[in-house]
């Protein structure tokens, strides 16, 4: 069945490419390159500007990076095969000031990107009316937001593009990534709910909840949205329904969506989406080699843009997905005010513990079982909530990157440990009660009071334990 989806969605690349067949313009052998730069907010940007080697004005196009460092060198191969292909193309080190792992700010990538698209619209070998642009993963969300801001841009070129909110699709991306690596069941919903709002909630991850509808809302220009047919990195078959959707709202009429066949998120070959199949290699790893007809569908599609004969909107059938994103559950408020009250709660009995010996105010003779079921719950309590969230943010943190050493029952030993702990504390919480009614009259009031904050901690714990998947 993958052999024929894939013989299906190439045949319909082909027939986007026969779209503007008439329009194309020969295959260009040889071209041109030239050092620019460009100011943009203070900050002096730096690229190279690929040119065909033929006479005449071109289309143009600006090349927007994904996330990360993103140096040029990571894009040249776009750009050297659409120079070929007659199109002239732009592309630059992204910014380093006002760009991090923990702080970026999609407006301000936008007109870097209107910036690049100044330049080459004052170029006299680019044809100012047909200068676009082409936006790759973090650059999807950032392209159609310059395209609704500036009515210069003449088209919108999107590869791995998300019509869902950055941190809707980590999520999704990591449930990839953890399948990947055998893992399935609570871990992935804890990362997806309540792990991802609270890592919102700390401001460490920035511009999570940049919604992409309605800027698509606002593009008019015609756009060419591709996906990898094994993208795993943002949902595809959900992303391509939005695009259609809401770029159809605006009144947009060119509107296509296509999915690239054997190739990754970056439009590179791949055989699941996690490997890299032959290209270029970047920062010791390859690339891939781009997909098969991928540059060819866009170039031909720009020239067709660019002769003044955009398409029709189209949308070619996605590859059905294992799951679908899901949306945040919880609160960010929330999981801050749950998480205080248990770590209050589990450390009081200690605290008040230390507070009692420097005051030299010794209990009266407590019973042996309430004691350490008293601490038990206190220790435990505290080992299990802080490990949990511990588990889950690192996840987020660090994407996923490495597979944990050991996974038993679909889960990975350190997640599995703190199920454990879980069950535990409410099993020690159950005989603290046991044993602290039982022996209530052998207790001072402070010692009752004492047991009755962790006793009330453990009915507080079984339902964020519950929300934070670690009962299930």
């Amino acid at each position: 069945m993958r052999v024929v989806h894939s013989v299906l969605v190439g045949l319909l690349l082909a027939l986007v490419a026969a779209t503007g067949s008439a329009n194309a313009q020969p295959v260009q052998q040889d071209m041109t390159e030239s050092e620019v730069a460009f100011d943009s907010h203070g900050v002096t940007l730096r690229g190279t500007v690929f040119t065909p080697a033929s006479a005449g004005r071109h289309p143009a196009v600006v090349l927007i990076h994904g996330s990360g460092p993103g140096p040029r060198a990571e894009y040249l191969p776009e750009a050297q095969a659409f120079a070929r292909a007659g199109v002239t193309t732009l592309v630059f080190d992204k910014r380093t000031i006002g760009y991090s792992t923990t702080h970026r700010d999609f407006s301000l990538l936008a007109d870097d990107a209107l910036a690049g698209v100044a330049l080459l619209r004052a170029r006299t070998d680019v044809d100012p009316a047909a200068v676009g642009l082409w936006g790759f993963s973090e650059g999807g969300w950032v392209a159609p937001l310059v395209a609704a801001r500036s009515p210069e841009i003449a088209f919108v070129v999107t590869i791995g593009g998300s019509g869902r909110t950055p941190l809707r699709t980590q999520t999704w991306s990591l449930r990839n990534r953890l399948a990947h690596q055998g893992i399935a069941g609570s871990l992935p919903a804890a990362v997806a709910g309540p792990g991802a709002q609270f890592i919102d909630g700390t401001g460490l991850f920035p511009e999570a909840d940049f919604d992409p509808v309605p800027v698509l809302a606002q593009v008019r220009v015609p756009v060419l949205a591709l996906w990898g047919e094994h993208d795993v990195k943002v949902p595809a078959a959900e992303s391509a329904e939005i695009f259609q959707r809401e770029l159809a709202r605006a009144g947009n009429q060119s509107v296509t969506t296509r999915f690239v066949p054997g190739a990754g998120h970056n439009g590179h070959r791949t055989t699941d989406g996690f490997d890299s199949v032959g290209g270029a290699v970047f920062e010791g790893k390859p690339l891939g080699d781009l997909g098969p007809g991928y540059a060819d569908v866009i170039t031909d599609w720009i020239h067709a843009v660019a002769a003044g004969h955009p398409p029709a909107s189209s949308a070619a059938p996605a590859r059905p997905e294992a799951f679908l994103s899901h949306a945040s559950e919880g609160r960010p408020a929330y999981e801050y005010a749950a998480l205080a009250v248990l770590l209050l709660g589990f450390i009081t009995y200690p605290l008040s513990a230390a507070f009692r010996m420097l005051l030299r105010r010794s209990p009266t003779q407590r019973p042996t079982a309430v004691r350490w079921a008293a601490r038990s719950v206190s220790v435990l309590g505290l080992t299990t909530v802080l490990a949990g969230v511990a588990c889950v943010e690192w996840v987020l943190a660090t994407g996923a990157q490495r597979a944990p050493s050991i996974i038993l029952l679909g889960q990975p030993l350190p997640w599995l440990v703190v199920h454990i702990l879980a069950a535990t504390v409410l099993s020690a919480a159950a005989a603290l009660a046991l044993t602290w009614w039982r022996d209530r009259h052998r207790l001072d009031a402070i010692s009752r009071a004492q047991f009755a904050v962790l006793l009330l901690t453990a009915c507080a714990f079984l339902p964020w334990a519950l929300h934070w998947q670690l009962l299930r």
